[in-house]
């Protein structure tokens, strides 16, 4: 084969993905106008049913082509995600919110997490979308309540460290409304100004999480000491400041991408699996439509006496409502005393879930609605 034989076949492979890209974008301008007669309709936007039927379907048609059904069923799977939150979106959006900017504010600087799941939660917006760097959490939402910003992403607990309890400190602190969620898949990298052995480097910096996901790793290192930072983007400018070889970042690809480090490790984290859940915070509560699949976010504190947490769930459970998050603060100014976060699946206006409101309400010495918001997926 000649070079030229070989930049044709390239010329083909480009021409390919030139016509992948433009099926995408048709598709995605599809889905919108399906959002527009579901509009008028009363049944779910997500159709399970149809959805596992044309997973099915497009995989027997890979694999009769000699692709990995597998392969085919994740591609499509981020297909049918990216349908469903342009749907979302469009039930969300009116036609005057559409022609206003909306600014996001995340902590620590482009290529964090932050951004990352800034960028993914607002990526199907139909409306322009401006992006805010702040240094801490607490200035991030200060910054929407001042408004200076329309909505902050605001990470809330890891598949591997659990809970970010700053997070619910703060919301318990501000009057603020969850308006939505984003899940991000956290891949550590490890980071370096120049692509040297790993085992000349002398210290890495990260935020104190993600040198703890990574301890096995880190554990590995002699002569090593890990050095904490603000946030990941952050150690990783750092690093590139520092311009000295024997420093390194743990960040994630996409921050090493955007500083210019070389990526001397893929993948670190002590476990394969790591998934950090980011809530949309607002300075007012925002509609969600009854047919899609919602959470509500909600924050109580019980009486101090036997059992009372238990009533409490027994309430949600009575009227057939799972819990999918449970975690206790302590109640500030009262010695011994708690408050519970609680999320809950399904749609605030529904009646059981009314039920379990007025039920709580009854067994608390407070209870306060956070938000209902379109719940998200674990990627699969």
């Amino acid at each position: 084969m000649t070079s030229q034989d070989l930049a044709a076949l390239r010329k083909s492979l480009d021409d390919i993905d030139s016509v992948l890209v433009s099926a995408l974008g048709e598709r995605a301008r599809l889905a919108r106008q399906i959002a527009k007669v579901k509009a008028d309709g009363d049944g779910p936007v997500r159709d399970a049913d149809r959805e596992t039927a044309l997973l099915q379907h497009r995989s027997e048609v890979g694999e009769r082509l000699g692709l990995d059904p597998a392969f085919v069923r994740r591609i499509f799977r981020e297909i049918l995600d990216d349908s469903v939150r342009r749907q979302h979106d469009a039930l969300h959006t009116t036609a005057a919110e559409a022609a206003q900017e909306i600014t996001v504010a995340f902590q620590g600087t482009e290529g964090a997490y932050g951004h990352q799941a800034a960028l993914q939660h607002f990526a199907v917006a139909q409306r322009p979308v401006a992006f805010k760097a702040y240094g801490s959490f607490k200035e991030m939402l200060e910054a929407v309540i001042e408004g200076h910003a329309d909505r902050a992403m605001l990470p809330i607990e890891n598949t591997t460290a659990g809970s970010v309890y700053e997070s619910y400190d703060l919301l318990l602190r501000f009057n603020l409304a969850l308006v939505g969620e984003e899940i991000v898949d956290v891949r550590h990298c490890l980071l370096g100004v120049e692509p040297v052995p790993i085992e000349s480097l002398r210290r890495i910096h990260s935020h104190s999480q993600a040198l703890s996901q990574c301890s096995e790793f880190l554990s590995t290192l002699r002569e090593c000491e890990g050095v904490s930072a603000a946030n990941t983007a952050l150690a990783a400018k750092h690093v590139r400041d520092l311009k000295n070889p024997t420093e390194a970042a743990i960040a994630s690809e996409e921050a090493g991408a955007h500083f210019g480090l070389h990526v001397l490790k893929r993948d670190i984290a002590n476990q394969a699996v790591n998934y950090t859940r980011f809530v949309v915070v607002s300075a007012t509560p925002a509609d969600c439509d009854p047919r899609i699949a919602a959470k509500v976010s909600m924050v109580l504190s019980t009486r101090h006496e036997h059992g009372a947490l238990v009533r409490c769930l027994n309430v949600i459970a009575d009227e057939g409502l799972n819990v999918t998050k449970l975690e206790s603060r302590p109640r500030p100014g009262t010695p011994w005393e708690y408050v519970f976060y609680i999320d809950v699946e399904g749609h605030i206006a529904s009646p059981r879930m009314q039920a379990a409101l007025a039920g709580l309400a009854e067994r608390t010495v407070f209870v306060k609605v956070l938000g209902c918001y379109p719940a998200r997926e674990l990627p699969r």
